[in-house]
């Protein structure tokens, strides 16, 4: 049995490598939104609600203003009381929702722990203009 090269094994590694990474870079659009829905999600629970819509989606920075989404989401979610933990129910890529135009979409839900009761957290994050998944709406029962 003949025992490879230094050269052709370093070739292979590099090889692995060079694939292992392209792999990681396409991550399923499910993901990708999760990913951004997640961050989002973070500025919301820490009450940081103004920079929740500077990171939103430009349709949804044009829907509403900045101060209309602070209180509309104070409002929405003060019932609930304070934030405790979130699990993820399912994400699924859809092309078309009713009332936008067509694009990228991921519709996730999560059941959400708050102080006063548990909810269902649909979020819709949107590959946005510039080829970044951002969050597009927010819906909470």
């Amino acid at each position: 049995m003949q025992i490879p090269s230094r050269r052709y094994v370093t070739l292979a590694v590099i090889l692995a490598l060079s694939v292992a990474a392209s792999l990681r870079a396409a991550d399923p659009p499910e993901k990708a939104g999760q990913g951004a829905a997640e961050k989002w999600l973070a500025l919301v629970d820490a009450g940081k609600y103004g920079e929740s819509w500077d990171a939103a989606a430009s349709a949804f920075r044009k829907a509403l203003t900045r101060a209309q989404w602070e209180e509309a989401v104070a409002k929405a979610r003060g019932p609930f009381g304070k934030f405790e933990t979130r699990k993820l129910l399912g994400a699924k890529l859809v092309h078309e929702l009713p009332g936008v135009p067509p694009g990228d979409y991921v519709v996730i839900q999560y059941e959400a722990k708050f102080a006063a009761r548990t909810a269902t957290e649909t979020i819709t994050p949107m590959k946005d203009q510039d080829g970044t998944w951002r969050v597009s709406g927010y819906y909470i029962k």
